[in-house]
């Protein structure tokens, strides 16, 4: 599967209406998918190992997406397969109490992966140019100062800021990868009533979801600007078809493998002194 098949290409105008939500390729179902799958988590695995070892780049990974896109679910299928000690997972909900009294990035800077690890973001910094543009009324929370505009100007002025935070990221070491969870409105209904009628799954519905389902439009509107003005070669945007979620995950751990690979992880090599002194316990252990 190419990775570059779902990017977002920067500098061009990006229209989901162009992407299609149930996509899977060449493939029809879960079970075909399912080797691969191993094989593609397998890699992950030693990527995560090497990366961890070398200890000089962390990866942050961001999700998004309409409400019942998948962002859990997919999180879940990819990562489980791999060490938790060397994930840092973090969900984010609409900011509360200290955190408003600070600038948009602030409680995100607090979470930014460490060297040698994977974070994930399950909402990030984004909201703030998201759901708070569609709930502009939001922005009286922020305490921002009078001069800040209120207007379509804010939006690119937070844009450019995202840009140069996501800049400042990648040249030290912290690479962004962003990822789209492109679910259809139709597939959106059913997941929805599916948290209504089913018991496991009732504890996820807020009324929250279905309210916001009401503004489909503007959220996708709002969802085109920000990633045609935030899909960057240092920090890219993919749309990945979420109609399956098989296919999400699959589609998600193949485009974190490869980032990964690119970033061409070794083992640290061995300098003398290591070898002296595991030479030195080898005969020691052999010894008793």
């Amino acid at each position: 599967m190419d990775p570059h098949f779902f990017l977002a290409p920067p500098g061009q105008a990006l229209r989901l209406a162009e992407h299609d939500p149930a996509y899977t390729g060449a493939f029809t179902d879960e079970e075909q998918i399912q080797e691969r799958m191993r094989e593609t988590c397998g890699r992950l695995r030693q990527y995560q190992d090497m990366l961890l070892a070398q200890e000089s780049h962390a990866l942050l990974l961001i999700f998004q997406g309409m409400d019942a896109s998948g962002k859990d679910e997919t999180i879940q299928a990819v990562f489980s397969h791999l060490d938790p000690q060397s994930c840092q997972a973090f969900g984010f909900q609409k900011p509360v109490g200290e955190e408003l009294r600070h600038d948009f990035l602030w409680r995100f800077i607090r979470r930014l992966p460490e060297r040698g690890k994977i974070g994930v973001f399950n909402r990030s910094y984004y909201e703030e140019v998201l759901s708070t543009r569609v709930h502009p009324e939001r922005l009286e929370e922020q305490h921002l100062p009078a001069a800040i505009p209120r207007d379509d100007s804010l939006w690119r002025q937070r844009f450019t800021q995202i840009n140069h935070f996501e800049q400042y990221l990648t040249q030290n070491g912290i690479g962004v990868v962003k990822f789209f969870l492109h679910v259809s409105k139709t597939m959106q209904k059913k997941r929805l009533l599916e948290r209504l009628e089913q018991p496991q799954e009732q504890w996820k519905f807020s009324m929250d979801d279905v309210e916001d389902r009401g503004r489909w439009d503007e959220y996708r509107h709002a969802y085109e600007e920000a990633m045609s003005a935030t899909s960057t070669e240092g920090a890219p945007w993919y749309i990945v078809p979420a109609d399956h979620r098989w296919f999400s995950a699959l589609a998600v751990a193949e485009i974190v493998a490869a980032r990964l690979e690119a970033l061409e992880l070794r083992y640290p090599p061995l300098k003398d002194a290591d070898r002296e002194q595991m030479a030195a316990a080898k005969k020691r252990l052999e010894s008793e």
